[in-house]
């Protein structure tokens, strides 16, 4: 009789405690899943300073390829809701290319930096 009272019990569903512990663990499941996202939001967020960067970058070594490395551009350039200070490092190679790098930063902090060669113009 003992025993039929224990199986009987046993069949009838899941105890309290159980319940408490599945509520937990998916809980803990959703919190983490819920910071994942949010940190792909932040980070996607954050990538549209650094492209536009990127842009005013590349738009400036393109005007010190068609101006010269020594054309005077303007440092302040205002792409989309970002103002962007642009700076350019100048220096000239054993070869007798001039090596410009151009940083271009958004008031934010984000920026982005290139590269290029140019060559000293001689004349028109």
């Amino acid at each position: 009789m003992f025993r039929k009272l224990i199986k009987a019990r046993q069949d009838k569903g899941i105890t309290l405690v159980e319940l408490a512990v599945a509520i937990l663990i998916l809980t803990i499941g959703t919190i983490g899943a819920l910071q994942a996202v949010d940190q792909s939001q932040r980070n996607i967020g954050a990538e549209t300073p650094r492209l536009l960067a990127r842009l005013v970058a590349r738009n400036h070594v393109e005007q010190l390829q068609l101006l010269g490395p020594d054309a005077q551009i303007p440092t302040q350039v205002q792409m989309g809701p970002y103002e962007f200070t642009i700076s350019v490092d100048r220096q000239t190679t054993a070869g007798g290319l001039v090596e410009a790098r151009v940083t271009a930063r958004s008031s934010n902090g984000e920026g982005a930096q290139l590269v290029t060669y140019l060559s000293r113009r001689t004349g028109p």
